[in-house]
């Protein structure tokens, strides 16, 4: 993967229920051949700040990462002090200071507060950045909506140690 140019996308939303409805049209726009989802998840965060990963459906949006790993390398690049606070691992935790260094040298990332402040919800989406601005516009129920190029050598690290400890993170992610 580490040819591609890759894109995080995110949808912020007051109602957590057009948030599932936007998840749903990205799988819907990926199954019709629109575009294709490296992986997403539903975040929501309820008013006292606490944050859970929600996926919706019978299948995953993405392909051929565990649903641990997957889930775990979106919610990593979104905003890696979230991942920090559930995953294990020191290799997991060694990735995650670099991804938040490097975004904290070239001002970069996604205000966490400003896209999945307390209360709200987020859909949130790696993708080929050939396909950002599709996936962005399919979030059409969202509130605001931003697209941030991300380092493809931070998503496979991020991948590949979330994948050797996958049934770690999936227990915490799940508890």
């Amino acid at each position: 993967m580490g040819s591609k140019n890759l894109a995080l996308v995110v949808g912020s939303y007051d109602d957590t229920a057009a948030a599932s409805e936007d998840y749903e049209a990205l799988r819907s726009g990926q199954d019709s051949g629109g575009y294709e989802i490296i992986g997403a998840v539903v975040l929501v965060r309820d008013k006292d700040g606490k944050v859970q990963v929600k996926e919706h459906g019978a299948h995953s949006v993405g392909h051929g990462a565990a649903w641990g790993a997957g889930a775990g390398v979106v919610v990593g690049l979104f905003a890696p002090p979230l991942l920090a606070a559930t995953a294990v691992g020191a290799g997991i935790g060694a990735i995650l200071g670099k991804i938040k260094k490097s975004r904290d040298e070239k001002r970069f990332g996604v205000d966490v507060d400003e896209y999945l402040a307390p209360g709200t919800s987020a859909v949130v989406a790696v993708v080929d950045d050939k396909w950002a601005d599709r996936v962005e516009n399919a979030l059409t129920r969202s509130d605001k909506r931003i697209s941030k190029a991300i380092d493809s050598d931070d998503y496979d690290k991020l991948r590949k140690a979330l994948e050797e400890s996958a049934d770690d993170v999936v227990e915490q992610i799940n508890s």
